[in-house]
């Protein structure tokens, strides 16, 4: 089947109080990596991209790979720009069929931001593309993107409903007290702050910073209105310990298949742990 919209599965999701995995990939074995795994445990899944690997693959390459993939597939796939801020990058991902699109104007004053997100949602609406927005800032590395712990802000629950009302937005990302990349110490959730916001606002919810949350955590988390986990930093360790691992047994090694294919069966492996905490898997059949 073509890429679809992402909005479909996460507002089935959130309705079923279980959550879509999107998983970010910079190479094609980890593309791959990906769509197998959800293809094997019949979960519909979103593959995500930065800013910084758009730049390193450009959106077009990135696209017509997604488009294989999910053409060879039997379970929904969307394709999502993470955390971008400018407008020009958002055209040219759109224009070369990405299906999910977060603009990310969290550093801006609050109307700034409502009007950042709304131009995208304008252009974007005739095309059904799901738009994510964030609000608070969720602190730690997100690609290039560096938000210091002492400037990560929390999202208020009652600007999180006027933003979503102003915006028309399809999903949003509140700052609930996730961080990008691996943690220090143990997550700080504000899970009452969750539940505040899930009252108010009717569209799904994403966890940023999925990557080293505990699995308890996480479910809390799906309980409470999350409908779309990003994992990034730590796929990327999987996937980079699986290639060091051949070369320490195979320091001469030049033949890429030979440590790309370890690492993408780990990553598969690993992603198929995701989606099964997400409680994805075999939800694939009830969106067709």
């Amino acid at each position: 089947m073509p890429l679809v919209s992402s909005t479909p599965m996460l507002q089935a999701a959130r309705a079923g109080k279980y959550c879509v995995g999107a998983f970010n990939v910079h190479t094609l074995e980890m593309l791959q990596a990906a769509v197998e795994a959800a293809n094997a445990m019949r979960s519909p899944l979103i593959l995500q991209t930065t800013v910084g690997t758009v730049k390193h693959l450009g959106a077009d390459y990135i696209a017509a790979a997604a488009t294989v993939a999910a053409n060879r597939s039997s379970v929904p796939i969307a394709l999502h720009l993470d955390h971008c801020s400018d407008f020009d990058i958002i055209v040219q991902c759109v224009r070369a069929g990405y299906t999910s699109i977060m603009i990310d104007a969290s550093h801006s004053p609050f109307e700034e931001n409502v009007a950042r997100t709304s131009k995208i949602v304008e252009i974007t609406r005739a095309a059904g593309i799901n738009v994510e927005a964030e609000l608070g800032r969720v602190g730690g590395v997100e690609d290039d993107i560096v938000v210091d712990e002492r400037d990560a802000m929390l999202a208020d629950p009652e600007e999180c409903a006027v933003f979503v009302e102003r915006t028309g937005v399809s999903t949003l990302a509140p700052a609930i007290g996730t961080a990008h990349g691996i943690y220090k110490g143990n997550p700080r959730i504000d899970f009452d702050r969750i539940a505040q916001i899930a009252e108010r606002v009717a569209v799904p919810l994403v966890l940023h910073g999925g990557s080293g949350i505990p699995d308890t955590q996480v479910r809390r988390c799906i309980e409470l209105g999350m409908a779309k986990m990003n994992v990034a930093t730590e796929l990327r360790i999987i996937f980079s310990d699986a290639i060091r691992e051949v070369f320490n047994d195979h320091p001469y090694e030049n033949d890429p298949r030979k440590y790309m294919l370890p690492a993408k069966q780990a990553l598969a492996a690993a992603m198929a742990v995701k989606i099964r905490l997400c409680g994805s898997s075999g939800k694939a059949g009830e969106l067709a």
